[in-house]
């Protein structure tokens, strides 16, 4: 079978499973797996594939089919121009959450300590702080990253060792604040706030692949920004900021909730017009 057969056959069969982004996905699995480039497929079209490779390649296609996420199956994410580890165990980075990362970077100094609530993969902690020192120039940027699950803070420790930045950020495996110490100049968090009762009518590749206390945010959605916004201005310096990302319909009520200890509230919209960051300033 040559290379064009086979990925006609990919492409064939993730359109038929009702995969949205068929054609990329074939593509992508194909250069993964096979790690066949476009330039290489577009001048050896006809080239022949070992029985090897196609097997492994048909064997991912059928995973993909079953709408397990891209990403669980390559076992890498783009984020900020960072390749991070992913695994069923965290939320794929999403192109969303770049907006948190980048307004946060406007507010970091030099010297500046940060906490990240609900690390998951670390991709938001790691990315501030990497790139605060990389793009901006500033020095003894350091961070803690926090989560629950043990299995989050494994991949999370990964992308850690892989960036190269232990020295500049830790993890701590903690429920919220209960295991932190000390004050930070900046929180972010990209919380869970998903309403429990439309977790079911997500996609597939969400509601059944990626963990559910990640995406979980209680009745309302807003369990876990009710807790971060009330306990944060203990471990909060003076003019400390914290940063959210949130749902597409919760600007208004994460701003109030964060009325009462927080001034200069600003909300964020996404590249879609929605509201994606909310952020302010800890009143003196």
């Amino acid at each position: 079978m040559t290379l064009r057969d086979l990925l006609t056959e990919g492409e064939h069969a993730l359109q038929s499973a009702g995969i949205e982004d068929w054609k990329m996905d074939a593509w992508y699995l194909m250069e993964e797996m096979l790690h066949v480039s476009r330039t290489r497929y577009l001048m050896e079209p006809s080239k022949e594939v070992s029985p090897e490779e196609e097997m492994l390649y048909k064997k991912q296609i059928a995973r993909r089919a079953e709408h397990i996420p891209l990403q669980h199956l390559t076992g890498h994410q783009e984020f900020m121009g960072l390749d991070f580890q992913v695994s069923e165990d965290v939320l794929v980075p999403r192109q969303d959450t770049e907006i948190l990362v980048e307004e946060a970077l406007k507010y970091v100094h030099s010297g500046m300590k940060l906490l990240d609530m609900c690390t998951g993969s670390g991709c938001i902690l790691l990315s501030i702080v990497k790139l605060a020192a990389e793009l901006n120039g500033c020095k003894e940027v350091t961070g803690t990253g926090v989560d629950l699950s043990e299995k989050a803070l494994k991949i999370a420790q990964e992308n850690r060792r892989t960036l190269g930045m232990e020295k500049t950020t830790a993890l701590l495996q903690s429920d919220l604040f209960e295991q932190v110490n000390g004050t930070y100049d900046m929180i972010v968090s990209n919380p869970p706030y998903i309403a429990s009762e439309v977790i079911t009518t997500l996609s597939e590749e969400v509601k059944d692949h990626e963990p559910v206390m990640a995406l979980d945010g209680g009745t309302d959605g807003l369990d876990f920004y009710r807790i971060i916004i009330e306990k944060s201005p203990a471990y909060l310096a003076p003019k400390g900021m914290l940063f959210f990302e949130i749902g597409y319909d919760q600007g208004v009520s994460v701003s109030r909730l964060m009325e009462k200890d927080f001034k200069d509230i600003h909300v964020i919209k996404d590249l879609a017009g929605l509201d994606r960051v909310v952020y302010g300033t800890l009143k003196a």
